[in-house]
């Protein structure tokens, strides 16, 4: 009895403390441990929150084209936005088209619009261009970028650069280029590499080069060289974009929105738990630590993936909520119809659980399932549902299947065993054991 009673304890005292870290964060630098875990409430390193909760910038483009451009072309415009803001990790920001000419990007918590502008407005418009003026290679002969850091020449010294992968005919072309400039005279023999019209390097060329890869020297810092690698290789945009309009905007449901809705969230888990007590009695005080566990374990995920939350994240979270809630509520009534036909307590739980094992994991392994798909092909708002779906059916597996069961186990070696407490009238035990 005493270790079951220790088991019930240490998993309340973690779900308390994992809470209170989900709360508060935690910071081990005190020990000269270089490890901080911050608070969900942290603004510039915890849940970001979605443009409907937090407000952010506002930025509409418009092309600078002699020529009106077409609808592929605004379409791809888009595309490549809504990449970039992902790769930064605003799965929450949105790009939508506004008229002919113009992009309108929101995007949540970047306050200043200037800071946004840095991520967006990029051409990336790359020419490798000899010194006859001839194009020898563009941004579409790029296979793949990265940022690097390491040694370029032969001082061994380290800087950090842009790496490109040239695709096979840009090999070829690059290799005789090279050929080329390498048999021209000094101050003739170069190749520069332009990036916006603007020459970025003029590297000297002294034999032929005959690789698929390329590197962009500069002044470079560890996230320059990453934002000038993201830009080359998610997509040049088709033309220059000028920023028209940029602003701050607040909330778009209020500034007491985000109170609101977490006011709603814990009054609406108090009643939930407060309907599985009365319903299922034991099973269903169970179900209540089993769904602050839920919650905790939520909340922790979320902060150390940087999760975006907004109204469809929300939305995500509370559907699975319902689908830990439902896991349970299967496993219990499966546990009250084995009481039901006269079982033990204890044969009840094994075959109860038995029972509902397959039901919950299919019902809840096709939810994943979804949530990859809408995750991989959604974007914006949809990848942010998507997103916080799956952590919270991930989340409710593991409470509904390992925990509860793990929970119950424990309250059931503690000789609680009569059925009325599992949720069962007297009467029905008593008919189900006349029964046998």
């Amino acid at each position: 009895m005493a270790k079951s009673i220790s088991k019930i304890v240490i998993v309340l005292l973690l779900i308390v403390l994992f809470g209170y870290i989900a709360i508060s964060g935690l910071s081990l630098t005190a020990l000269n441990i270089p490890y901080e875990f911050y608070s969900v409430f942290d603004k510039d390193h915890g849940i970001r929150l979605g443009f409907d909760l937090s407000g952010g910038s506002v930025i509409v483009y418009e092309a600078q084209s002699d020529v009106a451009p077409t609808d592929e072309q605004m379409s791809t415009v888009v595309d490549i936005m809504y990449k970039r803001l992902d790769k930064e990790g605003y799965t929450e920001a949105t790009a939508s088209r506004q008229g002919d000419r113009r992009v309108l990007i929101e995007i949540p918590t970047i306050e200043n619009p200037d800071e946004a502008i840095k991520i967006l407005g990029a051409t990336a418009e790359l020419k490798f261009v000899d010194s006859e003026g001839n194009v020898v290679l563009t941004g579409k002969d790029v296979k793949d970028a990265k940022a690097v850091y390491g040694p370029t020449s032969e001082s061994g010294i380290s800087e950090h650069y842009v790496e490109l992968k040239l695709n096979a005919n840009a090999q070829e072309a690059f290799f005789n280029a090279t050929t080329k400039m390498s048999a021209k005279p000094q101050g003739e023999n170069f190749i520069a590499i332009m990036l916006d019209e603007e020459i970025f390097s003029q590297p000297t060329v002294k034999e032929p080069i005959n690789a698929d890869t390329a590197i962009i020297q500069g002044d470079f810092t560890a996230e320059t060289a990453k934002s000038l690698a993201t830009t080359i290789k998610e997509g040049q945009l088709p033309f220059k974009l000028n920023a028209v309009e940029r602003r701050s905007a607040g909330p778009a449901l209020g500034d007491d929105a985000l109170k609101t809705s977490i006011l709603a969230a814990v009054i609406g888990i108090l009643l939930v738990m407060l309907f599985m007590i009365i319903m299922y009695r034991l099973p269903g005080f169970v179900a209540s630590i089993s769904l602050a566990a839920y919650v905790v374990i939520v909340l922790l995920v979320m902060v150390a993936t940087r999760a975006n939350l907004s109204l469809p994240g929300i939305a995500g979270i509370i559907l699975s909520i319902g689908m830990a809630v439902d896991a349970n509520v299967i496993i219990f009534e499966r546990i009250k119809d084995e009481l039901r036909i006269g079982k033990t307590t204890g044969a009840a739980m094994r075959a109860g659980f038995n029972r509902a094992l397959s039901a919950v994991i299919d019902a809840n392994i096709t939810t994943i399932i979804v949530a990859v798909v809408l995750y991989i092909f959604g974007t914006g708002t949809i990848k942010g549902f998507a997103l916080t779906l799956g952590i919270g059916i991930l989340a409710s597996l593991f409470t509904a299947i390992i925990l509860t069961r793990f929970l119950l186990k424990a309250i059931f070696d503690l000789n609680l065993k009569n059925p009325a407490l599992y949720g069962l009238s007297n009467k029905k035990a008593k008919e189900g054991e006349a029964n046998v």
